[in-house]
């Protein structure tokens, strides 16, 4: 027997209510809400460091724009600004590294490939990639042989939209003070130290994220992607498992969000009531034409 109009109007109505209750819940009442945990590199402050670590850090700076107008010279010796490389319709993985770093730059690049290689995600279609060196002695050649190399390790052909960049002290300044990428310079090794972070930029120009470490998993990598690009790259499956996980700024991961779910699970059934009550009503309209 098939059930009633009413009785499926209550339960479409329920259904309504659940969503909406969920959705309009206080933020201090969801995981993450209310005071932001203090950031974890404040942990070890009091710690005493090395000399030429001095000053490295990262000041999060989520929400602020980049210094679209900082000029630069890219991987074929052209003067671009920073927000002509920029894609203005999809989010960007922006590196600072340095060309003749020993070590922790290569992990840094190699470790975003890595993770690049597992998104799920087209690079070119739905993000793309810029990487910019601190060091004012780098050249558009070094520029040209890393593209390259980063490129072939992810199987991409040259043409793919991964630039890279150098500058002079002032435009290098201009973009590190942006993002809050503190490094300083060791005389002594001739080398820099400089904290081990990709940042995620919106299709706006303004850094939505921070991935910090040597590999990143591509979950997070990807998530974030998708949080920058708000609903412009991915698939519609991406965006509804974007709503079932939650940014953890104690952990800095992505974890599974049990209010994202539920409010995704309310609307989902919503939706399924909402299509049998059509069907039912559309139903009865033409037994009565038929009467």
């Amino acid at each position: 027997m098939s059930p009633s109009l009413s009785t499926l109007t209550r339960l479409a109505g329920s259904a309504l209510a659940v969503l909406v209750l969920v959705a309009t819940a206080p933020a201090f009442a969801l995981p993450g809400g209310g005071i932001t945990p203090r950031p974890i590199t404040e942990a070890v402050s009091n710690a005493e460091l090395p000399p030429q670590l001095a000053g490295v850090d990262v000041e999060e700076h989520i929400g602020e724009p980049l210094p679209l107008m900082a000029r630069f010279t890219d991987e074929e010796g052209n003067e671009v600004t920073l927000g002509q490389v920029l894609p203005k319709d999809k989010p960007t993985l922006v590196t600072l590294v340095y060309y003749d770093c020993p070590m922790l730059c290569n992990l840094v690049l190699n470790g975003q490939v890595s993770a690049m290689r597992e998104l799920g995600l087209e690079l070119g279609k739905d993000y793309e990639a810029v990487t910019v060196s601190i060091d004012p002695k780098d050249t558009p050649a070094q520029s040209k042989h890393r593209r390259l190399r980063q490129l072939q390790a992810m199987g991409k052909p040259e043409t793919a939209p991964w630039r890279f960049l150098t500058g002079n002290e002032e435009n290098i300044r201009k973009l590190a003070d942006a993002v809050g990428f503190k490094y300083t310079y060791d005389a002594a090794t001739k080398q820099y130290a400089h904290p081990a972070v990709v940042h995620v930029t919106t299709p706006e120009g303004s850094i939505s994220r921070y991935l910090y470490g040597t590999t990143f998993p591509a979950k997070d990598m990807k998530l974030a992607l998708l949080e920058a690009a708000g609903g412009r790259v991915g698939t519609s499956f991406d965006r509804i498992v974007l709503s079932c996980f939650k940014y953890d700024t104690a952990s800095r991961r992505y974890g599974f969000y049990i209010f994202g779910f539920i409010r995704t699970g309310g609307m989902l059934v919503f939706l399924a009531l909402s299509g049998m009550l059509i069907y039912f009503w559309r139903r009865e309209l033409k037994k009565g034409a038929v009467a």
